[in-house]
């Protein structure tokens, strides 16, 4: 791993072969920590909308749009299968991360 950061290939690293290194692994950290970041609220915005779906049937119902509340309700079978497998794949692939 040091041999690809050793630009002169003497077989050491030097002060500025050691910044580069120690800058590349700062932002491969960081480009990890920002797409766990991104990940995780994709899946809260995901739950989230699984628990605001019925409601927008039951108030599209309530105040006075029929059709409005029977097109959802259509259409949620699919949108519960479709988020419980992006949420099912986050775990999924989270649990299979961590084991590594």
């Amino acid at each position: 791993m040091v041999d690809e950061y050793d630009l002169n290939k003497n077989g050491t690293l030097e002060d500025d072969e050691r910044a580069i290194m120690l800058e590349d692994r700062r932002r491969r950290m960081e480009d990890a920590d920002h797409k766990r970041d991104a990940q995780l609220r994709m899946t809260w915005f995901a739950l989230v909308g699984l628990l605001v779906y019925p409601i927008g049937i039951v108030l599209g119902d309530v105040i006075g749009y029929e059709t409005t509340g029977q097109l959802l309700a259509d259409i949620a079978p699919t949108y519960f299968i479709a988020i419980s497998g992006l949420v099912a794949a986050f775990f999924g692939f989270s649990a299979m991360g961590s084991k590594k």
